[in-house]
């Protein structure tokens, strides 16, 4: 799988969030100001072609729809965060943001015991 770029991703999100759409439907679903089409396009092409997208023709219409889940670009791009700036280490990225946000005792134990929970 390949990294995204931030505007990669950023469109990746949107179809993430609303699922099939045509060019112009993800352009309308974007803040202004709106990007040209052919900019949008450009984007969701190179998406195509990294295996991010693929498309149904409706007549001369186009609706993309995603191909890669959310949850698996989250793992892949988490594993090479740890990978990249914690020497692969899940622990010193956690002893990490422990510290950065001031995680309390009782935030980390919240935190196991809603993981506990999910997989049961």
């Amino acid at each position: 799988m390949d990294k995204l770029t931030k505007a990669e991703e950023e469109v990746m999100q949107l179809f993430w969030e609303h699922g099939p759409s045509t060019v112009s439907q993800l352009i309308e679903q974007m803040p202004d100001p709106k990007p040209p089409h052919s900019t949008v396009s450009t984007f969701v092409r190179i998406l195509e072609k990294k295996k991010f997208l693929d498309h149904k023709a409706y007549g001369r219409t186009y609706e993309y729809f995603p191909l890669i889940a959310k949850s698996d670009y989250s793992k892949f791009s988490l594993k090479k965060l740890v990978g990249n700036y914690f020497d692969g280490s899940m622990n010193s990225l956690v002893s990490f943001l422990v510290k950065e946000e001031n995680l309390s005792l009782k935030d980390l134990s919240n935190i196991i015991n809603d993981l506990k929970d999910e997989e049961q």
